[in-house]
């Protein structure tokens, strides 16, 4: 199967799990929220330039904030992790390409340790900008704080849980040309 259709694939399944089955889940509390639709931008290959990040960002985004109703708070979101995953990429992974071996993050190529560090850091930078964008309506600092770590725990733990239910077959890149 082809990186497209396999991405499009993705992206479909993320999206209607988070709609049809995550939103639908009575909230335990006013401050957990379940997120996992990000991590379809989180595990896409190495090798999408930026702009192309960019631009998946903003419509993975979109697609949500149409069947959530919300304006513009998933975009933006999406657009952030997007646009910062290149720099923590790049600070977490080997600096020489032509040693790079494995084609998207994964557990088993990066690692748990790094692997988990890159998940952690980006849901948490997607919650920050996400629950900051909906707290300038209402709130105070602290509901502001327990809900990012609150929506921020349940999202890790649903991504680990994923991780380990569905493991991800490795591919590796070539330095052949």
């Amino acid at each position: 199967m082809s990186d497209l259709v396999k991405n499009i694939f993705r992206l479909a399944i993320f999206i209607l799990v988070q709609v049809f089955v995550l939103n639908k889940i009575p909230h335990l509390h006013q401050f957990v929220v379940p997120y996992l639709y990000y991590l379809f931008i989180l595990w896409l290959p190495f090798t999408i330039p930026r702009m192309g990040l960019l631009g998946i960002g903003f419509i993975t985004g979109l697609l949500l904030d149409y069947f959530m109703m919300t304006p513009g708070l998933h975009t933006a979101a999406c657009v952030l992790i997007a646009y910062v995953r290149p720099f923590l990429i790049n600070l977490m992974i080997v600096k020489d390409t032509s040693e790079l071996t494995y084609h998207e993050p994964s557990p088993r190529g990066m690692g748990w340790g790094p692997y988990f560090i890159y998940v952690f850091i980006l849901t948490l930078l997607h919650h920050i900008y996400l629950v900051f964008l909906q707290w300038l309506d209402f709130g105070t600092f602290l509901t502001f704080l327990i809900k990012v770590g609150a929506t921020t725990g349940i999202s890790m733990l649903l991504i680990l849980t994923v991780e380990l239910l569905f493991p991800r077959r490795l591919k590796y890149r070539t330095n052949t040309a």
